[in-house]
């Protein structure tokens, strides 16, 4: 006996999900608990970190009464707080130091293949960013939304050049050695006919 009466009705709820641009990953859920005068309010805080581990990445926190409700709002957010990393070879640009409350976050540029050596906030942040090779030491406090804000402002003090840009740069080097040889070549045919190029003042040409 089939369990509905229409045996034959198509189920449209089981559609094919279409795939995130971010992924999500919630940090920590932490328990907040604040005294008032009719006694103690207990809400949930929540810590999410979203990137497309293309050179994206946001981190958010988010409170309420509910955990899936304090996730939204961490989400949300994340989403407003998006920062862009510059990511040369799978890596950061260069060598990093960042103090910030009890946190001190070292980054490292590391070749390919050494995978990411980083625990716990800077791990998560790390590969949402899209960092797939990087050394990183951690001091002080192990509060996880502490580090993972370190690690932002890490990463937002990161300078370099993306991967995209390094044609830009071949193209003015080659712009530069073009018009250095039509310069040369300009000279040699003055000196074979013996011509001189004179400096004129802008005081001597008469309208």
């Amino acid at each position: 006996m089939p369990k509905t009466s229409r045996p034959d009705r198509k189920r449209s709820d089981r559609r094919s999900r279409e795939p995130k641009e971010f992924e999500e990953t919630t940090l920590s859920v932490d328990r907040v608990t604040r005294v008032v005068k009719g006694g103690r309010r207990l809400r949930f805080r929540t810590v999410v970190v979203i990137g497309n581990k293309k050179g994206k990445v946001g981190l958010g926190t988010g409170k309420a009464s509910e955990v899936q409700a304090s996730v939204k709002k961490a989400a949300a957010d994340a989403k407003r707080n998006m920062i862009s990393v510059p990511i040369v070879n799978g890596t950061i640009p260069h060598e990093i130091d960042q103090k910030f409350k009890a946190a001190r976050i070292r980054l490292l540029p590391a070749r390919e293949g050494t995978g990411i050596i980083a625990g716990g906030a800077l791990r998560v942040i790390l590969e949402h960013a899209g960092v797939r090779n990087v050394l990183s030491k951690r001091y002080g406090t192990t509060n996880k939304l502490v580090n993972a804000q370190a690690v932002m402002k890490a990463l937002k003090r990161l300078r370099g050049t993306p991967l995209d840009d390094d044609k830009s740069e071949d193209k003015k080097i080659i712009d530069l050695d073009k018009a250095q040889s039509e310069a040369k070549q300009d000279a040699e045919i003055l000196e074979k006919e013996q011509m001189t190029v004179t400096e004129v003042k802008r005081e001597d040409v008469v309208n």
